[in-house]
């Protein structure tokens, strides 16, 4: 299992389709997961630190969580399905809770608890994306025009 760290979003282009990337904190390898724009919004208002005058859906889980007396210790991304990925939220007490992998980096961004992914999803889907002097936007960038949600389906579908 690797820790990840959220490189940002971006809006792929003709599709309009929001990709999340993530980066290995401890690797080359990145993992762009592609996500709706409601999740996508949440994630890059967090990134960018701006706080809405009433709580998003993610500020309010992180409430719920803390009002019921519980800790968010992790979140992974644990599987990837014909083309899906799948994650979970791990609170304390070992308690797991299936989630989307967009809904759990934009509560573990809020929380601020680390990001995992299994090493057989980064063995399928991770990217290492060439020419480590540029910035990674631009590598980022790059690799959207590059690369197709099709792309991640597996071989056998």
């Amino acid at each position: 299992m690797s820790e990840m760290r959220v490189v940002g979003v971006r809006v792929e282009l003709p599709q309009n389709q929001p990709i999340l990337l993530l980066r290995e904190t401890e690797g080359e390898r990145y993992l762009p997961i592609w996500i709706g724009s409601v999740e996508a919004t949440a994630i890059a208002l967090e990134q960018q630190g701006v706080r809405p005058a009433r709580p998003l859906t993610h500020d309010l889980l992180k409430d719920v969580i803390g009002a019921l007396g519980r800790n968010l210790e992790q979140v992974r991304i644990t599987d990837l399905q014909e083309g899906t990925f799948f994650a979970e939220l791990v609170f304390d007490g070992d308690v797991r809770v299936s989630a989307r992998p967009s809904d759990s980096v934009a509560l573990a961004l809020r929380v601020g608890v680390p990001i995992h992914a299994e090493e057989s999803v980064l063995a399928e889907a991770g990217l290492i994306i060439p020419d480590e002097q540029e910035d990674e936007v631009e590598k980022f960038r790059e690799f959207l025009d590059s690369i197709s949600p099709e792309d991640f389906r597996g071989a056998d579908t």
